[in-house]
Parts: structure tokens; C-alpha cells; sequence
């Protein structure tokens, strides 16, 4: 088994291969990486739509996010991973404060990886519910 401290690493890594990324526009910060559960917040503030409410597709980068790393985790350097399929389930508005993403796998194979992300507000109330499944390829795209 990878030590958790092993994948903070490779998370970093990854935010280094792009310094300018969507996630830190965003505002997203990988608190935890495991195996089994990945865990990330961003801000409501700037990422909300004419209403204040947090922005749907905000909600949906932040589940994007967490699912990418965790399948790229699972397939392992040397390997790239792009997105397949994702959905979102939109069940209450947020207008403040931080939310937490955390992504738990469905399955994890050779070529294909899923997760579920569940996004709550501070107080834990489920905000969105997302899945997304994954392509695990043995080099990155256009290489």
C-alpha cells in the first residue's frame, strides 16, 4: 500500500504540471489523499453564479477534480487519465463559506476508474452529488 504522505506528493506534482490551472482559479485544496477516500474545499466566494448561490459547474469542477486525481493515484506514474463521463445531482444552494468534496472509489480497474463525490457546505449538508468515470491510458493525450 502507498503511503498517504506518498500521494500528497503525486497530488502535488500534478498541481505543478500546471500552475495556472482551472483548480487554482478555483480555489481548490487537496486536504487528504488515500486509496480508498480523497477529500478537497474550495470557497463559495468566487466561484458563485448572478444569485450568490455557489455555481453549479463549480460544484461539478470540484467532483471533476477530486475523481481525475484519484484515478490518476490509481493508475500510477507513467499513465494518464482523462474524463469519460460525469453527472451531478444539484440538492441545495450554498451562498457562503467552504465546501468539502470528498470522492470514494466505485470502481477502480486497469482502464477504467469511477468515483463518487459528495459535496457538502460547512455545516454538512449535502450540497451535490456527483459521479465520474475515467480512462486510464498508458501516455497522455496527443503523445
Amino acid at each position: 500500500m502507498t503511503d498517504s504522505s506518498d500521494l500528497m506528493a503525486g497530488v502535488r506534482r500534478m498541481r505543478e504540471m500546471n500552475p495556472d490551472s482551472l483548480m487554482d482559479r478555483m480555489g481548490i485544496e487537496v486536504v487528504e489523499a488515500t486509496p480508498e477516500r480523497l477529500v478537497a474545499t474550495m470557497p463559495v466566494a468566487g466561484n458563485t453564479q448572478p444569485y450568490g448561490l455557489l455555481h453549479g459547474g463549480a460544484s461539478v469542477v470540484l467532483a471533476e477534480t477530486l475523481g481525475s486525481i484519484g484515478a490518476a493515484l490509481h493508475a500510477g506514474e507513467g499513465r494518464a487519465v482523462v474524463g469519460l463521463d460525469i453527472n451531478a445531482t444539484h440538492h441545495r444552494a450554498a451562498r457562503s463559506g467552504t465546501v468539502t468534496g470528498t470522492a470514494t472509489p466505485l470502481s477502480l480497474g486497469r482502464t477504467l476508474a469511477s468515483y463518487e463525490i459528495v459535496v457538502t457546505d460547512e455545516e454538512g449538508h449535502r450540497i451535490c452529488t456527483s459521479r465520474i468515470t475515467c480512462l486510464i491510458r498508458g501516455t497522455a493525450p496527443g503523445a
